[in-house]
């Protein structure tokens, strides 16, 4: 049986707005198992970022409660929360979020390095990452030096490198050719 990584149970995430709340969904219950792959699709300005946000725990729901690996959130410290991601869920965010004082290759490696791993190990599995996503010829480059496509690709290896469990991706390939 596949364990459940995330389950939502009747979340509500209302915006307060100076011409009235603004509901982007009621009552939402899902369980995501390990192993399933979810698309979330619809018009932008929908609620799908937002949800994605509610799920890497970097916003609260109005109401209702998620569980990161039948862990409940609600109750959670900014902390407590920090570490659930470090562990558990890897973001590929629709603009990028590269630190943009770092090459891809150090981008890559962030997530090993805050988790204090072994700083060679790090540097051959982010090599072999960016070889994977074929561009680890532009690896010394800052992002500022990196295209749109390039840049994304980055940042799913950065995704990929961390090994959670859970990756959530907002519009991952929306920067990368066809090809």
């Amino acid at each position: 049986m596949n364990k459940i990584l995330l389950e939502t149970v009747n979340i509500k995430k209302t915006y307060e707005h100076i011409n009235g709340n603004i509901t982007l969904f009621n009552n939402l219950s899902l369980k995501i198992k390990q192993g399933d792959l979810i698309a979330l699709v619809g018009p932008s300005g929908s609620g799908k970022s937002s949800l994605l946000h509610l799920f890497a725990l970097l916003d609260d729901p109005s109401k209702g409660k998620i569980l990161i690996i039948n862990k409940e959130t609600n109750n959670l410290t900014e902390s407590q929360k920090d570490e659930i991601r470090r562990k558990n869920i890897s973001i590929i965010f629709q603009d990028n979020n590269l630190l943009k004082d770092f090459t891809a290759l150090e981008n890559v490696m962030m997530p090993l390095l805050i988790k204090e791993e072994n700083k060679k190990d790090i540097l051959n599995k982010a090599k072999k990452i960016l070889q994977d996503v074929k561009i680890s010829n532009r690896s010394n480059h800052f992002p500022a030096e990196l295209s749109g496509g390039e840049q994304q690709r980055v940042a799913i290896a950065r995704a990929l490198i961390a090994e959670t469990n859970l990756i959530l991706a907002d519009e991952p390939t929306g920067n990368l050719d066809f090809k």
